[in-house]
């Protein structure tokens, strides 16, 4: 019997030391929860015993793996991502621009800013040229007309610059080439007619006119003409089928004729 049990006992022994050349030396070693898990107790069992007959399932059921106090590793890939990453690339061209956005509110007045340096004094312009030229006449007699046109002559100056209304002959001399203006304001006589003309050289420009009435009234008229130099303006008088006449007295100023260079035309 002794023997026997020797002979068991070294057939133990030769197990436990081919163990580890049949299944391998592990390549990781088991975890703590691993190694308690396998360190639990779970009997006395002899070598030569067969499985644990509680572990032993049914049909149906999956096997469990021998026990022994060694766990094959679970292998899991791991693939570095910056490992494959290249190389930043070239900056792509511009997309189309896209529709502009609506203006936005106008912001602050920002502060003044400091006032710049004097700049250069500029070239001396042309000395200006003023031409003048009025006159303003008057008259205090009254005038009737005859068969013929009768010149309007007056005893009256109260404007003539540079004498270019000839007193005399009652006519205004142009000095220059421009544009004038000018007016005539007469009285009209009771119960006759007042027929007047402003004449440009030899020629009517303007017609005053007024119908016989009881009441006498003032009465005007104005133009402006183009005119020349040495070209004449005047007034006159002409009878027609009715008596024409223009009234004053010696005391009052009733008739009146102006005139005035608004603009010259020579350099």
């Amino acid at each position: 019997m002794r023997v026997i049990m020797g002979i068991a006992s070294l057939g133990s022994l030769w197990a436990v030391l081919l163990l580890p050349l049949v299944f391998g030396v592990p390549t990781e070693e088991p975890t703590f929860e691993e190694s308690v898990a396998s360190n639990r107790p779970k009997g006395c069992q002899r070598c030569c015993d067969p499985e644990d007959p509680t572990s032993s399932a049914g049909p149906g059921h999956a096997s469990v793996s021998p026990s022994f106090p060694y766990v094959m590793p679970e292998v899991r890939p791991y693939i570095n991502i910056t490992i494959l990453k290249g190389e930043k690339g070239a900056r792509g061209p511009s997309g189309t621009p896209g529709k502009p956005g609506k203006n936005g509110t106008r912001g602050d007045r920002g502060p003044q800013g400091v006032k710049g340096d004097k700049g250069q004094a500029g070239n001396p312009g042309s000395p200006c040229q003023l031409h003048y030229s009025a006159f303003s006449v008057g008259r205090k007699t009254a005038l009737h007309s005859s068969e013929d046109f009768v010149t309007l002559r007056f005893d009256r100056v109260f404007v003539n610059t540079d004498g270019h209304f000839d007193m005399a002959t009652g006519r205004f001399v142009a000095p220059l080439r421009g544009l004038y203006f000018f007016s005539l304001n007469v009285h009209s006589w009771n119960y006759k007619e007042t027929y007047v003309h402003i004449v440009h050289n030899n020629q009517a420009a303007v017609i005053l006119y007024t119908q016989p009435s009881e009441r006498s009234i003032m009465q005007s008229q104005s133009v402006m003409l183009p005119l020349a130099p040495g070209d004449h303006v005047w007034v006159r008088l002409f009878k027609r089928e009715r008596e024409n006449a223009i009234y004053s007295d010696d005391v009052d100023t009733y008739i009146t004729f102006s005139g005035h260079l608004i603009k010259a035309e020579d350099n």
